[in-house]
């Protein structure tokens, strides 16, 4: 199979998933054996093919996948009828410290904002994927140690924690921005 013709079959596949496609996924669309850099190769340049249109490549935590540039976010809205979910300070500031903090178990995380969180707050988190329980801390009662997901790097547009921007603002103004630009990603 030619460039032209395996380009065309991975922006099909991508276009046309819901999730984010993993390379090992990718390549089994190809009868013979790409290797993983040939696959990478391929999505760079269907990467360059799209930069000049209302949607860009982008590779993220759990695959590649296509999606609407930020700077059209404004206008597509305008066809959304329903809005994105409302979280409070508390879910807003809690994703930031587990975000930024990792792993972290609950009391860290109170002793971090200064009050209790609540048990709604955490599934609230833990139901929209976005926070889970990693592992459990050896300590008395062995507390659940929280971390952040791969669908919450995905929602979020990022590769890794890395690309997180930097904590220049308060908890909850940083897990706002967050969920701004994962809402408007979605």
């Amino acid at each position: 199979m030619n460039t032209a013709q395996a380009k065309k079959v991975l922006e099909a596949a991508l276009l046309t998933s819901a999730d984010p496609l993993p390379i090992a996924v990718l390549k089994r669309l190809f009868a013979e054996d790409l290797d993983d850099e040939t696959i990478r190769l391929l999505l760079d340049d269907l990467r360059r093919d799209w930069s000049d249109r209302g949607l860009e490549l982008l590779p993220l935590a759990s695959g590649w996948r296509f999606q609407s540039r930020p700077e059209l976010h404004e206008y597509l809205d305008r066809l959304r009828s329903e809005k994105p979910p409302k979280y409070s300070r508390a879910a807003l500031e809690t994703l930031a410290i587990v975000a930024y903090r990792q792993p972290v178990t609950r009391n860290d995380i109170e002793d971090i904002r200064g009050v209790v969180v609540a048990s709604t707050v955490m599934k609230t988190l833990e139901e929209r994927g976005w926070v889970e329980v990693i592992g459990h801390r050896d300590a008395p009662g062995r507390p659940a140690l929280y971390g952040t997901t791969r669908q919450f790097l995905d929602d979020l547009g990022l590769r890794s924690l890395e690309e997180l921007p930097p904590l220049e603002e308060g908890w909850s103004e940083a897990a706002s921005h967050m969920l701004l630009q994962a809402s408007q990603e979605i």
